[in-house]
């Protein structure tokens, strides 16, 4: 036998030895403090146990609220589009209604139409609607909204009309200025512009003695446009050596057009 095992051999015989003379207390006290130097590594893993626990539903918890996460998203996402929707649908009925008043209060015969065509570079001039020939629809009709004059017919087809907006400098317009004298020509004006541009009231006398904010109506002289009907409101005033000349902002809205109404003739 190599002297290494018999070494480790006699220890361990001793060891065995010492073992089976010891008395019960002596056991009880080696088991103790064995327990006691255990217990603390106990404890700590027991620690990590509970930790790596914890994480462990942490992490499937955060993945379930990141998946409700993801629902909820989707579902505002989908109440947005339908909240659009909703209010694309309040502002037609609300266009709707406000013409259906104006059809039934109106002392015109009247056709509504939709605007369904305006070209980019055209936008002040001209805008295509959806009624024509068939429906009564002749040249040089007025054109009205709820708000005032448009314009009038230019070409009536079969199914639509093209109309001269009132923006458009060939459309001229007998204008009077409420609470004044003042009687002149209004038209648009050639130019690109930002916002709805202004007319021109044009041949005011040179005394013209204009507010703004002061409305201005069609006079209804030529039988062309119906008189009083609203155009605008004043905006400034310019004289000239002979005569004057005003600034007129559009009351209707030109910049969203929708719903029109071409008069037929006026009605008793």
């Amino acid at each position: 036998m190599k002297p290494l095992n018999l070494i480790a051999l006699l220890l361990f015989l001793a060891g065995a030895v010492w073992v089976l003379t010891l008395s019960e207390r002596s056991v009880r006290e080696i088991q103790a403090t064995y327990f006691s130097a255990m217990s603390q590594f106990l404890k700590s893993g027991s620690k990590l146990e509970t930790h790596a626990r914890d994480f462990v539903k942490e992490t499937t918890h955060s993945k379930a609220l990141e998946a409700e996460l993801e629902t909820i998203r989707g579902e505002i996402g989908r109440l947005r589009i339908i909240e659009s929707r909703f209010k694309d649908l309040e502002a037609e009925n609300a266009q709707m209604r406000s013409a259906l008043d104006f059809k039934t209060t109106t002392k015109f015969d009247i056709v509504a139409a939709r605007v369904i065509r305006r070209h980019p570079t055209t936008w002040w001039q001209t805008v295509d609607i959806d009624a024509g020939e068939e429906h009564g629809i002749g040249t040089q009709l007025s054109v009205l909204s709820n708000e005032g004059l448009v314009g009038k017919i230019d070409r009536p087809d079969r199914g639509r009309s093209s109309v001269i907006l009132l923006t458009d400098e060939k459309c001229q317009v007998s204008a009077r200025v409420e609470g004044t004298p003042e009687v002149g020509i209004l038209s648009g004006q050639r130019g690109r512009y930002d916002g709805t541009p202004l007319l021109r009231l044009k041949f005011l006398s040179i005394n013209a003695n204009l507010q703004k904010g002061q409305r201005v109506f069609t006079t209804g002289r030529g039988g062309l446009f119906q008189p009083n009907i609203l155009l605008g409101t004043i905006e400034s005033l310019e004289k000239g050596a002979l005569d004057s000349e005003a600034l007129v902002r559009p009351s209707v809205n030109f910049e969203d057009l929708d719903t029109v109404f071409v008069v037929l003739s006026a009605t008793d």
